[in-house]
């Protein structure tokens, strides 16, 4: 049967229900702040909706039946989502408020120490890489179990890789804005070296894909539209935020010079800028 992209959106509840769950809790806590008068911004609500509108559409879309049965540039979308843009989503539009319950257990207290710089890119690399195996990728595909487990992980370790950089979390206090563009670069570095892999590869490695061309394309052209998928994802993302980045340094040069010029603590002008509190201090 020919693919087609208008193939049936799936509703199965498990993957339904905990994209639902989250929603609920997250509106939940945000209507509690904002009793207690500490309302949590519009534009944090909106990125939190979007990441769960992207989650919906990866795993519930003809994104997923294509990506699973038909094309591997198709799958490396669906994995762009909930392993990249989506984490992203969920971690602008969280903040310390509305986690305080969650980190209140002990042992989400204790994972704390996954988000640090140091931890994080190191886990979400071998992730990415490990996934990507012939035979782990495979076996995925096979086994629904398996699947979920990979989309599961590619959310979760894409979560910890930006959460650093987001800081909904406080980061280490040497991991400032200059060291947030190296940590950037070096994700990209990351992705870059998987990304060419496929786009120069001749051969396709996954099993499933292996089968006659499908809209004119060739498994081995899938493969290649595979990396150029990654690449061109990740190179718009790096841009947008290397170029937010650039500019919050430059904001916090300025503002930092400027209250240490009203000889104001240099150790304390520094945390407060970082976090946008500098008008606590005047």
């Amino acid at each position: 049967m020919t693919p087609s992209l208008l193939s049936p959106w799936s509703f199965e509840p498990l993957q339904i229900v905990p994209t639902v769950v989250v929603a609920v809790l997250y509106t939940r806590r945000c209507q509690t702040l904002s009793r207690q008068g500490r309302p949590v911004p519009t534009f944090r609500k909106l990125l939190f909706a979007l990441g769960i509108l992207l989650v919906f559409i990866a795993l519930n879309s003809p994104i997923d039946y294509l990506g699973e049965h038909d094309f591997f540039f198709i799958h490396m979308s669906q994995h762009i989502l909930i392993g990249d843009l989506a984490p992203l989503c969920f971690m602008l539009g969280l903040t310390g408020p509305i986690l305080r319950p969650v980190l209140a257990i002990p042992v989400f207290d204790r994972l704390r120490v996954l988000a640090h710089p140091f931890v994080a890119l190191p886990l979400w690399a071998v992730n990415l890489y490990v996934w990507h195996i012939p035979f782990l990728y495979d076996g995925a595909l096979h086994h629904d179990a398996v699947h979920a487990l990979e989309h599961f992980c590619f959310f979760t370790f894409g979560c910890l890789m930006w959460e650093p950089v987001v800081e909904t979390l406080p980061a280490p206090e040497w991991f400032g804005t200059g060291a947030k563009l190296g940590y950037i670069a070096v994700v990209r570095l990351i992705e870059t070296i998987l990304g060419n892999v496929f786009i120069w590869s001749n051969h396709q490695f996954y099993s499933v894909y292996r089968h006659a061309p499908l809209w004119g394309i060739t498994p081995s052209h899938d493969l290649n539209l595979g990396g150029i998928v990654m690449m061109a994802e990740g190179s718009i993302v790096t841009l947008a935020v290397l170029a937010w980045l650039f500019l919050r340094l430059a904001e916090e040069s300025e503002t930092r010079q400027r209250l240490i010029e009203q000889g104001l603590d240099p150790r304390a002008v520094r945390r407060a800028v970082r976090y946008r509190r500098a008008d606590s201090l005047q």
